[in-house]
């Protein structure tokens, strides 16, 4: 099976705390491997190990790479690379193509300002939809599409809680 990773790109301490730990969140909820995030924030590794711990599966953050460097090797180990940005095609003309594709998968998630290099150094520029939106919610329409709704059923073992579905109310069961 193919690996599928998330690049982290623009993420600004002072200001994008939770959204990037939302991305890897989702990510990891929805099926990814792991995430390399292109900036130094520790709090941020901690806060996703500590979920993996508690929830199960397997997940893994590397902090402070190289976004050049990430998508350079990632291509010469024969992975290829989906940039998700508002520019891009729309994703319902690709994610077909990008599914039936065998290498491994890095989907690139950008903040505010991605490089512009970073346009041309990806197999694909994917779009959600040509309107300013959450990169949380482009993530996770991506992710949905590229599994085919697989993802949901997915169970993710050595969890030591988990939520059991309930009409009203909540509840947490320890494992």
């Amino acid at each position: 099976m193919r690996k599928v990773c998330i690049l982290r790109l623009g993420h600004r301490p002072e200001r994008d705390l939770r959204v990037t730990t939302h991305v890897g969140l989702t990510a990891r909820a929805l099926g990814a491997d792991g995430m390399y995030l292109a900036a130094e924030d520790h709090g941020i590794v901690d806060s996703i190990e500590d979920v993996v711990e508690r929830w199960g599966g397997e997940f893994f953050v590397e902090n402070n790479v190289k976004w050049r460097q990430c998508i350079k090797q990632w291509k010469e180990k024969g992975g290829i690379v989906a940039h998700l940005t508002m520019y891009g095609l729309e994703v319902g003309e690709v994610v077909d193509e990008v599914r039936e594709r065998p290498e491994d998968l890095l989907i690139i998630v950008g903040a505010e300002k991605v490089p512009g290099d970073v346009y041309g150094m990806v197999d694909y520029n994917v779009s959600v939809t040509n309107q300013p939106h959450s990169e949380i919610s482009s993530l996770a329409i991506f992710l949905d599409r590229l599994f085919q709704g697989q993802e949901m059923d997915h169970k993710f073992e050595g969890a030591k809680i988990r939520v059991e579905p309930c009409k009203v109310g909540k509840r947490v069961v320890e494992l």
